[in-house]
């Protein structure tokens, strides 16, 4: 009787409500996401190192450097939060890493919703961003990077259409523009095949000169505004990734609590003899 009785009490003191899935599941998440913003961090003070004089962008409030070191700050933060307040059970970290979320949640929800409403506006503001940092394409090599990122990931070229580009000096089609660049587009404009052997840089040289067709032959002719607008649409489902992922930390959270409290509540009755 009393190794039963043992061996019930036994039982009793090794339960535990926490779930090890939803803990683990919860750190790995938040660690490789820790690992990710370290990333960010050094390649955004890398950049800023690199760069020999401050250059003062006009299409941009902040340098892309810059913003790539203060965003990934901020998902250092938050996934420490997450990190360890799940491996440790800490429900103050926990709820921190809840409240950053539910902010980031409802940051993009209202920007969603204002784009939405004032889709005009959103739209022509993204237009003149997007022709002024055209203009400033060779002045900073973090912004050209970031343009030519943008313009090989969706296929694109220019804000609306490919002859944005004489919007630049460099690429101007003007008869009086001296550079070698004159009517041209860059080379993250250009169609290129897997097939080829040998890539051609100078592929985008004179396309402003085409007409539409012509130029679709060798550049991508649409413009980047459309392709992002569409981008945007399709991968709306972030928003209810991150509504789901409020809940992970919230049912650790609920799980901790119930836990402490069968803790308490076999300390206060660890002494019952009828326990």
């Amino acid at each position: 009787m009393g190794g039963r009785r043992g061996g019930a009490s036994g039982s009793k003191k090794d339960f535990t409500f926490v779930s090890p899935v939803v803990k683990y599941l919860l750190f790995i998440f938040n660690f490789l996401f820790w690992i990710i913003s370290l990333m960010m961090v050094v390649i955004g003070v890398y950049a800023r190192m690199a760069k020999h004089a401050e250059t003062a962008l006009a299409c941009l409030s902040v340098d892309p450097a810059m913003m790539l070191m203060i965003i990934g700050v901020l998902m250092f933060v938050i996934t420490f939060c997450g990190c360890v307040g799940s491996l440790r059970e800490n429900i103050c970290l926990l709820q921190t890493f809840c409240v950053c979320l539910t902010v980031i949640f409802l940051l993009q929800l209202a920007v969603g919703v204002l784009g939405f409403i004032f889709s005009d506006k959103a739209r022509h503001k993204v237009t003149e961003i997007l022709n002024n940092a055209i203009v400033h394409y060779r002045d900073d090599i973090d912004l050209q990077n970031l343009i030519d990122f943008g313009q090989k990931e969706f296929e694109c070229c220019g804000g609306t259409e490919y002859k944005d580009w004489s919007r630049n000096i460099y690429f101007n089609c003007s008869q009086s523009n001296p550079s070698r660049e004159r009517c041209s587009v860059p080379f993250s404009c250009c169609i290129v095949s897997k097939k080829q052997e040998v890539i051609n840089t100078k592929c985008g040289q004179g396309m402003q000169e085409l007409d539409f067709d012509e130029a679709g032959n060798h550049i991508y002719t649409n413009g980047c505004i459309d392709k992002l607008v569409n981008w945007i649409h399709s991968n709306l489902f972030i928003l209810g990734g991150i509504a789901l992922g409020l809940a992970i930390p919230q049912i650790l959270i609920n799980q901790i609590k119930d836990q402490v409290e069968l803790l308490n509540y076999n300390l206060k009755h660890q002494s019952d003899p009828w326990s």
